[in-house]
């Protein structure tokens, strides 16, 4: 695994062996960045179950202004701490050992609201649904905030509605699909 674009690229990563971690395929990475580009210079990017941190430090290589890692397991959070090191990015970049939800409460006290929320929890077990559940009355997205979530291709995302998001994008692959959600019925700038 490595980093496609930007300041830190062509580094490889190093990622936990033996975990149940799913790194994002390169070419898949680089379909995801090639959508999110816009967004990324001088974004916050959040990075949920993050892994070994690939997506996050994609995100800073490219210009994000700041990106914060959330990840529960321990060997997988040394992953991403040694990865920002080796790529010169741990400057711009946090980590939160810590379980999602209690990292959302953790970071839902700071009030700022993040550009773009990436999300690839383990596929099929409801964790998305638990995620815009909290983001609903949340001040960590705004109208202009991006939520990408990396899901299977089974996973219905009819519950967005619900919690006040649309879907705007969906990109599928062979055995997955990249959602991208917007909050509100369509996005309007005030």
């Amino acid at each position: 695994m490595r980093v496609i674009a930007g300041t830190a690229r062509r580094l490889n990563l190093v990622t936990a062996p033996g975990l149940q971690t799913r790194p994002t395929t390169d070419r898949i990475k680089e379909t995801l960045f090639n959508i999110l580009q816009p967004e990324i210079p001088g974004c916050r990017f959040l990075d949920l179950f993050a892994g070994s941190g690939g997506i996050g430090i994609e995100a800073l290589s490219r210009g994000a202004k700041e990106a914060v890692f959330v990840e529960n397991n321990r060997k997988a959070a040394a992953c991403i701490q040694q990865n920002l090191s080796f790529t010169h990015l741990s400057e711009q970049a946090r980590v939160l050992e810590t379980d999602v939800l209690t990292a959302l409460a953790r970071l839902e006290r700071e009030g700022q609201a993040f550009s773009v929320i990436f999300l690839d929890p383990p596929y099929d077990k409801g964790w998305e649904q638990k995620v815009f559940s909290f983001l609903h009355d949340s001040c960590l997205t705004d109208e202009d905030t991006l939520i990408v979530v990396e899901e299977s291709n089974e996973t219905d995302f009819s519950f967005a509605g619900e919690y006040g998001f649309s879907i705007v994008r969906e990109k599928c692959y062979k055995t997955n699909k990249h959602v991208f959600l917007k909050r509100g019925e369509g996005s309007h700038h005030a």
